[in-house]
């Protein structure tokens, strides 16, 4: 059985105020408590209880918080109202509840068996021993809701012919001296979704393809560095790699943002996006494609979002080229571990940020 979070017993806790809530020994105390099956937003929930009075018990209550809330756990006391009340139901138990639960976060709880009486008093057991738990990334699921939500607002295509990367020049100059002029994958940072199951994890190098509207090129300002490195579109994608939909975000400002990852076929980037991330067809999606024209590879990004591009393997420089742009470094616009905006309806989904 599914138990929301939050379930309200406002009345009855008012009651027991009043009253006080009754003790009673008999009442097994909850051990050995297992977490399973957990998700972005759910998880289930078991422990062993000694069989003395365990008809007795009505009711679960569980005591669930965030884990830097924790130090409120070790003065618990029996007459604290917890956070979900739940009939008793044969364990294990699913607790779900969208407007709680937010992924990839550590989360204390706690146990108490309850036994319901007839003027509306509990009779409770002492808390059980805290257990801690951290819930999962988005499932593949989730991101295709998000996916899809991107492409409401992805607009047309244009054309484009490049990638291109901004850095300092001293980035440029420790690649060369450093790693044999060839730019090294590095693990994403935490900006975008909080679910997001790239952040931490997939390791890439980072790249544009935004084009100016009235140019077709580049535009000449960033936030990341007055040195671009531009190498053409076909070198990074191609027939030989893989696109997948990595996240769908915004910074408290109108545009927004979608972060894709190009892995060359069965490199160790690809595999770890098949297992993660939805797949997108190259040659017709809403947001970067690659089709053949008269032989020829021809390159379209989506005009109405910020595309943010992760290719999954290193990057010789001679593969392209490096020059100072004429613009401004607009750090403004930078998205280094930026944080979504929770309360942005366009990009966020019901399961958390």
């Amino acid at each position: 059985m599914n138990f929301p979070l939050g379930t309200a017993f406002a009345a009855s806790w008012n009651k027991s105020q009043d009253s006080g809530i009754a003790e009673m020994e008999e009442l097994p105390v909850p051990h050995n408590i297992k977490i399973s099956n957990i998700t972005c937003d759910s998880f289930k929930i078991s422990w062993e209880m000694d069989s003395k009075s365990k008809d007795r018990i009505t009711h679960y209550f569980i005591d669930l918080n965030k884990k830097e809330n924790k130090n409120s756990n070790k003065f618990k006391h029996k007459d604290v109202p917890t956070k979900l009340v739940a009939k008793a139901v044969p364990l294990p138990m699913t607790v779900r509840g969208h407007w709680f639960l937010s992924p990839r976060t550590e989360y204390t709880v706690a146990v108490q068996t309850a036994s319901k009486q007839v003027d509306g008093d509990y009779v409770v057991s002492e808390w059980s021993e805290i257990i801690e738990f951290c819930t999962a990334d988005y499932s593949k699921v989730h991101l295709t809701q998000l996916l899809e939500k991107a492409e409401v607002i992805a607009g047309r295509m244009l054309k484009f012919s490049v990638f291109y990367r901004n850095q300092h020049k001293e980035y440029f100059d420790y690649i060369r001296e450093h790693h044999g002029n060839a730019m090294q994958p590095s693990v994403k940072d935490n900006s975008g979704s909080h679910g997001s199951p790239i952040s931490g994890k997939l390791e890439g190098i980072f790249f544009s393809c935004s084009t100016e509207f009235n140019t077709g090129k580049p535009p000449q300002d960033s936030p990341y560095g007055r040195y671009r490195f531009e190498i053409a579109a076909e070198k990074l994608f191609n027939p030989n790699t893989n696109l997948y939909f990595g996240d769908f975000y915004c910074m408290y400002t109108a545009y927004h943002y979608v972060i894709l990852v190009i892995a060359p076929v069965g490199s160790p980037g690809d595999e770890f996006c098949k297992q993660r991330l939805p797949q997108l067809n190259s040659k017709d999606n809403k947001f970067l494609t690659c089709t053949e024209e008269d032989g020829v590879l021809v390159y379209h990004h989506a005009q109405d979002v910020i595309l943010e591009v992760i290719y999954t393997d290193p990057v010789d420089l001679s593969l392209g080229t490096v020059a100072e742009i004429t613009g401004h470094q607009l750090m403004s616009l930078s998205t280094a571990n930026a944080k979504k905006d929770p309360s942005c309806k366009t990009c966020n989904i019901s399961v958390g940020r």
